[in-house]
């Protein structure tokens, strides 16, 4: 499924996200930066510990922020780290939302085109799927509108299972409505 606000198309990409040909992705972090399990740790194996190294030197920040490093040995240029939750490793909508934003403005700042992020917060943060979707896309959808000279031409939500393809298809047919 693929929807566009002004200039930029948002869809779906199935897959390993360190796979996909984007300038930027983002990963669901914890305001000390550390990259512990699931696509953070994914990301640090793919792209090497010096992402994790870079990153931490930029923390702790606020949860909500966002933080940029280099991809290291990823095909993205960028790594935007979105602090979706602190120490405690508990998330809630307003993190998720807030975070959200950051990570496109981040990615923005870095001048990326192109920006993949996965569901934020659903993994170790245990955040429900669909309602992850729904603030994922609708703050999407808010930064863009806010921002209608952003060059942000292409937003991916990276899925990885049938139930988060779903629900970001789900959430994406919801805002192509208005």
């Amino acid at each position: 499924m693929k929807t566009s606000v002004g200039k930029t198309k948002l869809e779906i990409a199935s897959g390993d996200i360190t796979e996909l040909e984007v300038d930027a992705i983002a990963t669901a972090a914890n305001s000390e930066l550390w990259m512990g399990a699931g696509v953070a740790g994914a990301i640090k194996r793919a792209g090497g510990e010096a992402i994790e190294k870079e990153a931490m030197l930029q923390g702790p920040i606020e949860v909500g922020a966002a933080v940029v490093t280099t991809g290291h040995d990823l095909k993205a240029r960028w790594v935007v780290h979105a602090a979706v939750m602190g120490q405690d490793l508990k998330t809630d909508a307003n993190k998720i939302a807030k975070a959200t934003y950051s990570a496109l403005d981040c990615a923005e700042r870095a001048h990326a085109r192109s920006l993949a992020m996965p569901a934020f917060g659903t993994g170790v943060g245990g955040f429900p799927l669909y309602q992850c979707a729904s603030i994922m896309t609708a703050e999407t959808v808010r930064y863009l509108k806010d921002h209608p000279g952003t060059g942000l031409r292409h937003v991916m939500f990276s899925v990885y299972s049938d139930a988060a393809r779903a629900a970001f298809k789900h959430a994406l047919a919801a805002i192509s409505r208005f």
